[in-house]
């Protein structure tokens, strides 16, 4: 890379990613799972597509419900991750 040339990847802002999930535990308090609880999406299904993937990793670390956001916007939720 030249001197002063901007890098040519950056990683995209959350007004690009607006979609989230906030990972609860059963009492509904907000659960910090490390390199899962702060996952952004493009679009909805980008959202739901990954949290179908992972409920299983989430489950295994104390995750009992999920709540969908873009931005602030609570979509839907909590979606219980029991089977």
């Amino acid at each position: 890379m030249l001197p002063g040339q901007p890098p040519t990847f950056r990683p995209p802002s959350a007004s690009e990613r607006p979609w989230w999930w906030r990972l609860e535990d059963a009492s509904g308090e907000a659960v910090e799972v490390a390199g899962l609880d702060d996952q952004r999406f493009s679009t909805q299904g980008d959202a739901e597509s990954w949290v179908g993937e992972t409920w299983p990793d989430l489950a295994e670390h104390g995750v009992a419900a999920v709540t969908l956001f873009e931005h602030d916007r609570r979509v839907y939720g909590p979606m219980s991750l029991s089977a």
